[in-house]
Parts: C-alpha cells; sequence; structure tokens
C-alpha cells in the first residue's frame, strides 16, 4: 500500500511545523525520513498515521483520502511504533502483543485461536517469547521496546511507521529486527516508513530517503542518489566524507572527530 503527500501544512498554533510537503512512499519499500532535531520528522509521521489532522492538503492511503478511512479501517491499513510509547498498566507482554489485533476483533468479544497464535508467532520472530507472562513494567527500556514492536507487527497492516524504534535497544537486537522488516518488505511487499537519526543505518537499510529541514524536504530520492555529502552538509551543517562501503553494501558518512 502506498502513502502519497500531497501539498501538506501543519502549525502549532502561529508556529508552522511543517510546509507544503509533497513525497510518495511506494508499495514495497523501505522508506526513511532523515533530519536533525525540531524539523518535523515525528509530526509527519503522526499525520500519516492519521493522529494529526493536516492543517491544509492531503495524505492518501492507497486511492483513499486518510479523513474518510474510519478509526477500525485505519487501525487496520497503518501501524506506529514510537519511541516514546507508555504502557502504565502491569499487563504480561503476550497481552500487550495480543492489542494489535483489537481491530480484527468484534467488541466485547475474546482473541480467537488465530489472534493468539499469530501473537506467539509474532514474539517468537522478534525474540521475546521468554518474556511472554512477564509484566511489561517490569522490562528494561529495550526489552520493552522490542515488546512494542512486537505489537504493531501482530497488527498485520500493509503500512508500518517508526518512530526512533530502535532507540533504546541494543545493536544486535536493532539488526535482528531490521532484517525481519526488510524481509516483509521484499516478501510481502509491506511499506516501512521510518523516522532514523543513525545516517549509516538508514542509507544501510532504505530503499529511498526523505531529507527534512525546518519542515520542508530539501533532497528526496533513492538512497544511492541521495546520500551524498552536499546534502548531509545542507541539513545537518557537518562535513562527512561519503563512500561506498563494500561491507554494508551501501554508501556510508565518515565524521571527523573536532
Amino acid at each position: 500500500m502506498s502513502i502519497s503527500i500531497q501539498n501538506t501544512g501543519f502549525s502549532y498554533g502561529d508556529t508552522p511545523i511543517l510546509r507544503d510537503i509533497n513525497c510518495d512512499f511506494q508499495t514495497g519499500g523501505f522508506h526513511s525520513i532523515i533530519g536533525p532535531n525540531g524539523s518535523g520528522k515525528t509530526t509527519l509521521l503522526d499525520i500519516i498515521s492519521g493522529f494529526l489532522p493536516p492543517d491544509r492538503g492531503h495524505v492518501l492511503v492507497g486511492e483513499i483520502p486518510i479523513k474518510k478511512l474510519g478509526k477500525r479501517d485505519l487501525a487496520k491499513s497503518i501501524a506506529l511504533v514510537s519511541q516514546n510509547y507508555a504502557v502504565n498498566f502491569p499487563f504480561t507482554v503476550r497481552e500487550v502483543v495480543l492489542m494489535g489485533r483489537h481491530p480484527y476483533i468484534d467488541r466485547f468479544s475474546n482473541p480467537g485461536i488465530q489472534d493468539l497464535d499469530m501473537a506467539d508467532k509474532i514474539m517468537d520472530q522478534t525474540g521475546i517469547s521468554h518474556l511472554r507472562q512477564r509484566k511489561i513494567t517490569e522490562l528494561s527500556g529495550g526489552e520493552k521496546q522490542r515488546c512494542i514492536f512486537a505489537r504493531a507487527l501482530c497488527q498485520d497492516t500493509p503500512v508500518l511507521l517508526l518512530d526512533e524504534a530502535f532507540s533504546n535497544m541494543d545493536i544486535r537486537h536493532t539488526l535482528h529486527l531490521l532484517g525481519l522488516l526488510k524481509e516483509q518488505v521484499q516478501k510481502a511487499k509491506k511499506t516501512v516508513i521510518a523516522v532514523l537519526h543513525d545516517l549509516n543505518l538508514a542509507s544501510a537499510w532504505s530503499d529511498s530517503l526523505v531529507f527534512l529541514k525546518k519542515g520542508q524536504i530539501l533532497a528526496k530520492g533513492q538512497t544511492a542518489e541521495v546520500f551524498t555529502r552536499e546534502n548531509i552538509r545542507t541539513v545537518f551543517n557537518v562535513d562527512a566524507k561519503v563512500e561506498f562501503n563494500d561491507y554494508t553494501q551501501a554508501k556510508q558518512a565518515y565524521f571527523k572527530a573536532s
């Protein structure tokens, strides 16, 4: 499922956050949004998810304007993994993962065998099966993040949004989940849109990049074409050496210590 953002803007009061955003995220691609703090990355994801209505412009989910989708249809189309998702009630990990099945379960009904099997499968894939009976309030930051990640995967949507979803994870779990996502993109043609701070992870895993600065898109396109020294300097105000790395099979940026 594709996402199309057309002439979209958003402001908090008199403060503009996004200005005239136009970009398309094609089906079956891993797309990343990168930019400095305060550039509007999270706000853009909130608009794509339907959490925030834009002040102007349109967001299309496939061919349908997002404002025409009901809550259940939207939840069956788009899942969001946020870096600041909080669960304060002591649900078990399995209960939290099963929350991803709510759009498919009738009101006042219990999860069916298919829902339970899906949750068990996702917990196994994400490496948290051993935590299934633990209370989420007892977990470390990285364990909680993997649990929330599993909940979103259990939602089984064609579009997955990641807002710094790996911020609390160590590199091993980050790479494992990135590999899992890449497999779903390639085999199931899912669409992933990620906000990432790590430029080299974004370059290594993304099919396309959007460079955002002060609420405007300064560059967008295929990763190999737009991940350049010039764009990094323009957007982040830092100098970098950018070259193809044989080990990662992608362009990587190298920064000199000051």
